[in-house]
């Protein structure tokens, strides 16, 4: 039952997903990278292909669309200034949120019937199901 729980969520997430993305004119793929920039940035290129899975030639051609689209910004790490380090253009946040913001609300409504215990429960356990996914991502064979 949590199986299929899960692997329908799965799959209207990705859904969800792929919608915004074509609202955007985006790439599902550009679009998970724009959220990464935008949850763990500024931070280096190869910072994001290993967050994203992705192959490094993948990722130049992610940039490349993303920073064209006006959704990111590439600058020189002030640290050292051979790196580069990108952004999330202030202010666009919002358009993506906004394509969010039934799921969001829904979210919001679902949670406010569970006691703080219980959510405490819930998250804990998601977060074990996220650990899994991670550790089953680095054993997937080459």
């Amino acid at each position: 039952m949590i199986r299929d729980s899960l692997r329908e969520l799965g799959l209207q997430l990705a859904l969800l997903n792929f919608q915004v993305s074509n609202r955007l004119k985006l790439n599902p793929g550009d679009l998970n990278c724009l959220d990464i920039i935008g949850r763990h940035g500024p931070l280096s290129p190869s910072t994001l292909t290993r967050l994203s899975g992705m192959h490094p030639a993948t990722m130049t051609g992610v940039l490349d669309r993303l920073e064209k689209a006006g959704w990111i910004n590439r600058e020189r790490d002030p640290n050292d200034r051979r790196a580069v380090l990108v952004s999330a253009v202030k202010g666009r946040g919002a358009e993506v949120l906004k394509l969010y913001s039934g799921m969001n609300t829904s979210v919001a409504a679902i949670s406010a019937s569970y006691s703080e215990a219980e959510l405490a429960v819930l998250a804990d356990f998601l977060q074990r199901c996220k650990d899994a996914a991670e550790e089953a991502i680095d054993e997937l064979p080459d």
